[in-house]
């Protein structure tokens, strides 16, 4: 059964916010606190917040607009919860579908510029065609729960004080279906599978880099489209970069040659918090 394009947009959306919300808040205490940690469901969809995250990548909300539209208010609350928690900036995420009329204007009032291009991508399970690779590929458990985080971290060149642990600490939640690839003893590449409903969504995959070109990834669909068949699920979603004008991802191109579709294009908006030069207001305000 094909789906809906409104009802797979909104699934595609939803599931990418549940598994970023799960990530953050099954992080234990200890993290949380290293990072500065803090998850709310806000407008249909999610804020994050990992203030002491170096690279930014956590902090975002995404998945808004699917029960509550979105105005100058919706996106006020959002930018309100991190000045709260004295977050440096972060990304916005919405589905073209869900913006508004006057989006521009709202932008232009809260300071918030255009940035990156994600590629949402989906397909029905059935027509998934995976490459076949000879690497050895199968399940993470908790044994090698902190290797699978390493691994995934060093292939997305971040660091792993306190990220890995939060990543590691995933691996314990039953909707959480992680995968890893080795070359003999040694593990060269990671990615996820996350189950919500009736929806596999394909993330976290990434190979360290003196291991790459070698079917790796191509691997890792497999083995996850395989468990996503067996978990009930009918759809599959997954997200990429879009790359520039001439230039080429080849991640996407491996999910469009096993049979993923393009969905939709979504813009990334970013935030930064305005600088006070004047500390004796700031602190006025609540904030450090």
């Amino acid at each position: 059964m094909t789906l809906p394009a409104d009802q797979s947009i909104a699934l595609a959306e939803g599931v990418e916010a549940e598994f970023m919300y799960r990530y953050l808040s099954s992080a234990s205490p200890s993290v949380k606190s290293r990072l500065g940690i803090a998850a709310v469901r806000i407008g249909g969809g999610v804020a994050l917040s990992a203030r002491n995250d170096v690279t930014g990548y956590w902090s975002k909300a995404l998945g808004l607009g699917l029960t509550e539209p979105i105005g100058h208010d919706l996106i006020g609350r959002v930018l309100d919860f991190y000045r709260a928690q004295d977050t440096a900036g972060a990304v916005i995420q919405i589905a073209p579908s869900a913006l508004p009329q006057g989006w521009d204007r709202i932008v232009a009032q809260h300071n918030i510029l255009p940035g990156t291009r994600l590629s949402k991508l989906a397909c029905r399970i059935q027509d998934f065609r995976p490459d076949q690779s000879r690497l050895r590929v199968g399940p993470v458990g908790s044994a090698t729960a902190d290797e699978w985080a390493s691994v995934a971290l060093r292939g997305f060149g971040m660091p792993e004080d306190g990220l890995a642990d939060m990543l590691a600490a995933s691996v314990g939640d039953p909707d959480f279906r992680p995968f890893a690839v080795w070359d003999g003893d040694e593990m060269i590449a990671a990615a996820n599978l996350f189950v919500h409903g009736k929806v596999g969504s394909l993330n976290t995959a990434a190979t360290l880099p003196e291991h790459r070109n070698r079917g790796a990834q191509s691997a890792l669909l497999a083995a996850r489209a395989d468990e996503a068949a067996r978990a009930g699920c009918i759809q599959l979603v997954a997200e990429a970069e879009t790359p520039a004008q001439g230039a080429v991802n080849p991640s996407l191109n491996n999910m469009l040659r096993c049979g993923l579709r393009p969905l939709y294009i979504r813009q990334n908006w970013n935030w930064r918090r305005a600088t006070d030069p004047n500390p004796a207001s700031r602190s006025a305000t609540g904030h450090r």
